[in-house]
């Protein structure tokens, strides 16, 4: 009796057993599929990238393959070891050993196909000879936000530790400056506007030179610093404005793009812009009406954001890696001139 009751309950229980069993082999045939020598991605090929000539110098660092995941960048590897010209996945020339034609380019030996990057960070107006560069290039390194490589020389970025205090001020406005010219646009308004505000010059050109470790704690003693390009230009905002100003804790005052153009990297109350003013009396006036609580709003932006400085040319060459797989192959910069005076 319980044997002829149990039958069709055994029968069932059999049946979804083998379906269990069916189940569990296709899914490890699927994980097969998936996981053997044909359905696992093929590992990312590391991306050789060739410097030319080391910006500003002949003796290059030294380069370990590590170099990159320092970064944050992996399967990037930088040299400066012009052997590898023909297997370089890029190569990396500097303007500025192009212009005083410390570095040449090897025009002859350059592989099909290779994708060279013409890298600059200084302005137009001091950079000469891109009319001997037509049709070489296909990408472009620079501060420039239509870059192909875009390496601002500063940026904030999201911060959630404690605001860092704010120095204790005993001085109006400073400026530190190497290169015065006359006929420079930011000479002329200092020349207007310390007829109207004290102003601190330091550097070279003032014969009150800094050393490198000094500078940072002489801004921060001012309730203003000067951050006057040396010229204006798109998207030129320098470690004038980044290190000098914001890292060292005073608020800006700046002469070089457009206002909306600082407005894309950092808060419009983060700084004083030379052309909200009619005048530098105009100007004046403000920064020396400022009450403490007036001032101390400049600085709202440290509660929540921290300045990260890209001066690095190893950082900024590993910055390529990460847009390679982006960039166009074809592209090629027939008039560079004419794109980077624009």
């Amino acid at each position: 009796m319980s044997n002829a009751g149990n039958g069709p309950t055994r029968r069932l229980r059999g049946s979804e057993v083998l379906a269990g069993l069916a189940l569990l082999a296709t899914l490890w045939l699927l994980w097969l599929l998936g996981s053997g020598p044909q359905g696992t991605p093929a590992p990312q090929p590391m991306i050789t990238i060739l410097i030319w000539h080391w910006p500003f110098t002949d003796r290059p660092p030294e380069l370990p393959r590590d170099t990159c995941t320092r970064y944050g960048t992996i399967r990037c590897r930088l040299s400066t070891n012009r052997s590898l010209l023909a297997s370089a996945d890029a190569v990396v020339f500097h303007h500025r050993e192009l212009q005083t034609q410390r570095s040449h380019l090897p025009l002859a030996q350059r592989p099909p196909g290779q994708p060279w990057v013409w890298a600059s960070m200084e302005s137009p107006s001091h950079t000469h000879g891109l009319s001997r560069l037509r049709g070489i290039f296909n990408w472009v390194l620079s501060y420039r936000r239509d870059s192909d490589i875009f390496v601002p020389y500063g940026r904030l970025e999201p911060y959630s530790g404690p605001s860092p205090p704010l120095p204790a001020k005993s001085g109006m406005a400073a400026w530190v400056v190497s290169n015065f010219q006359e006929r420079q646009l930011r000479a002329r308004l200092y020349r207007q506007l310390v007829l109207h505000l004290r102003v601190d010059v330091f550097g070279s050109a003032s014969g009150r030179p800094l050393c490198a470790s000094c500078l940072l704690p002489t801004v921060a003693r001012y309730r203003f610093y000067l951050s006057f390009e040396n010229s204006q230009h798109q998207d030129y905002i320098t470690e004038k404005f980044w290190r000098n100003a914001l890292v060292g804790g005073a608020v800006p005052v700046v002469l070089g793009p457009p206002r909306a153009t600082y407005e894309a990297f950092v808060p419009a109350d983060a700084f004083v812009h030379v052309d909200d003013f009619a005048s530098a009396r105009e100007l004046a006036t403000f920064l020396t009406g400022m009450n403490e609580s007036q001032y101390r709003r400049f600085f709202a932006w440290r509660d929540r954001l921290r300045v990260r400085l890209f001066a690095d040319w190893q950082e900024r060459f590993c910055a390529i890696c990460a847009r390679y797989p982006h960039l166009p192959r074809s592209q090629v910069y027939e008039d560079l001139e004419g794109w980077f005076q624009a």
